[in-house]
């Protein structure tokens, strides 16, 4: 319904010409003025010449439009806003060399070039320093590099307090002075990696309702920049273009990383094609390995995550063993990449193995009979040999990069390792490596890597404790949360005699394994077999 105005409007007014007192008004329509009843009234003038005041009217409001973007972009001069000394240049190269050492090959998503440039408009350009904020951020904390005395370096041992406090610092900034702009009504392909970086920061906090925050606010800004669109990738600079691509398909994999860790839903789909192999000659990397860890996480879409959140239960057992296999074909055995990036890609094929192994036995379709390895019970006991003899290759370093999110997979396995060991006779060949040996592994990995240490192995040793009450006397834990007995030690002695070993081999269904192992006299302290579900808080 319209409003009408007893008096005149003010562009009406001021031009001297008789205004119906709409909302607006037919003249404001026509001239495409803004009309509005702001001014006070006052006596008439003398008539002037209307076509100059609409000419001064449009001036004055165009200026007054223009005024207000700026001030939505950086309404406070950047030096009144900005904490002195913290984003230094030398901070950021030594961000920057870290990063493009050990992290973009899985992270292929910035230009060196670009973010050089950009150290001298930091003054000047809010989204560009909260950008190089937000990225130092990450680059501190996911792998915990120490930065200190004005200049960032590896140092052998960082301490967890001081590179927390640094990164922690650091990302304060960046989302303090992101609150002096309008950056998602202004989204830019810089705003969605900021965004990205703060995530990433979050999760390495193990805060991680605010990371899945910032997970989701980048895939909705994906969206409204169009990015799953196909045809907006050719209309952009080509340079642009790669590194969109790029980021893309990195929030595809990260996305549905965390939705299995988390169970949370998806936002983005594959609709848009992979980066080519070789196509950025000023950043050289092999992206053959960022390509095939997008294939590893591309068949889990909306029918897994809904059966994995229990939202539908529609999945065959023909099903998961085709999934089993495209899993174990996904990476090539001969994989010619950079060494992070091996740790990360085995890694997660891994874990994903053990999620579906998870979700096959949540849903019944495993046997002790079956031709399939991967749809018995004892296929975790396999993967946690692959992964072994995977982890056993690489260097601390190269698995440190990736954060709490590689180790974390890895305690994954590991539990479930100790769940089955809990369940199933283990082979009294002591001769040959068995699950005994493989968990013992686990125990050293995590003692060693930054971050497991203090988080997981706690958490591991407990469950062995619990699952597995014969298998060693309860380890004491240090106030540090290591663990004061050697690994070989905790696993010194002979496995559970947990039923009759004709009993387990008579079992050939998922729902008499159950049964089975539900049963009081078996593992009354134990949480077996609950995919998805661990108990990180104690």
């Amino acid at each position: 319904m319209s409003t009408t105005s007893k008096r005149a409007c003010d562009a009406c007014h001021r031009r001297k010409v008789k205004c119906d007192g709409g909302l607006p008004c037919r003249n404001c329509s026509q001239a495409s003025l803004s009309c509005t009843f702001n001014t006070i009234p006052q006596k008439k003038g003398p008539k002037g010449s209307r076509a100059k005041v609409i000419s001064e009217l449009r001036e004055a409001q165009r200026q007054s439009q223009l005024a207000l973007k700026l001030n939505d972009r950086w309404p406070i001069p950047p030096s009144q806003v900005l904490t002195p000394g913290l984003l230094t240049p030398e901070v950021i190269k030594g961000c920057m060399d870290f990063f493009f050492k050990h992290m973009y090959p899985t992270i292929p998503i910035l230009c060196r070039e670009h973010l050089e440039e950009s150290v001298n408009s930091l003054e000047t350009d809010s989204e560009a320093y909260c950008l190089a904020a937000a990225f130092c951020a990450f680059t501190i904390i996911q792998p915990g590099i120490n930065v200190g005395g004005g200049a960032a370096g590896r140092t052998a041992q960082p301490t967890t307090s001081s590179t927390t406090s640094s990164g922690a610092a650091l990302l304060e900034e960046a989302l303090r002075i992101r609150k002096t702009y309008d950056y998602i009504e202004n989204a830019s392909q810089t705003t969605v990696t900021t965004s990205f970086f703060i995530f990433g920061c979050y999760f390495g906090l193990e805060k991680h309702n605010i990371a899945w925050f910032y997970l989701r606010e980048a895939t909705t800004l994906v969206q409204i920049l169009g990015m799953e669109d196909e045809g907006t990738y050719a209309a952009i600079d080509p340079a642009e273009s790669i590194v969109r691509r790029r980021l893309f398909w990195l929030l595809f994999v990260t996305e549905r990383a965390y939705a299995l860790q988390r169970h949370r839903s998806l936002t983005l789909q594959a609709t848009v094609g992979l980066p080519t192999v070789e196509e950025d000659a000023r950043e050289p990397v092999d992206l053959s390995g960022f390509n095939h860890l997008v294939n590893l996480f591309l068949p889990f879409g909306d029918v897994f995550i809904g059966l994995w959140n229990k939202i539908r239960t529609d999945c065959s057992t023909a099903w998961l063993a085709e999934l089993q296999k495209k899993l174990a074909d996904a990476v090539p055995a001969g994989l010619k990449s950079p060494e992070s990036q091996v740790a990360d890609l085995k890694t997660s094929q891994q874990w994903l193995r053990t999620i579906v192994w998870q979700l096959s036995i949540s849903n019944g379709h495993l046997s002790s009979s079956s031709a399939d390895s991967s749809m018995t019970f004892k296929y975790p006991i396999e993967i946690a040999r692959d992964l072994l003899a995977v982890t056993g290759q690489l260097s601390r370093q190269s698995m440190e990069v990736h954060g709490i999110g590689l180790i974390e997979k890895l305690f994954d396995v590991a539990c479930t390792l100790t769940d089955v060991m809990a369940c199933v006779p283990l082979d009294s060949n002591t001769l040959k490596l068995g699950p005994r040996d493989y968990l013992m592994e686990f125990v050293n990995l995590l003692s060693t890597l930054r971050g497991g240490d203090s988080r997981f192995l706690p958490l591991l040793l407990t469950k062995i404790q619990d699952s597995l009450p014969h298998l060693s006397p309860s380890p004491s834990l240090s106030p540090a949360g290591t663990c004061s007995m050697p690994a070989e030690d905790i696993m010194d002695t002979q496995s559970p005699i947990l039923g009759s070993e004709d009993i387990v081999a008579s079992i050939t269904t998922t729902a008499e394994w159950n049964a089975y192992v539900s049963a009081p006299s078996i593992l009354e302290s134990a949480t077996i077999f609950h995919p998805g579900k661990r108990d990180y808080s104690r």
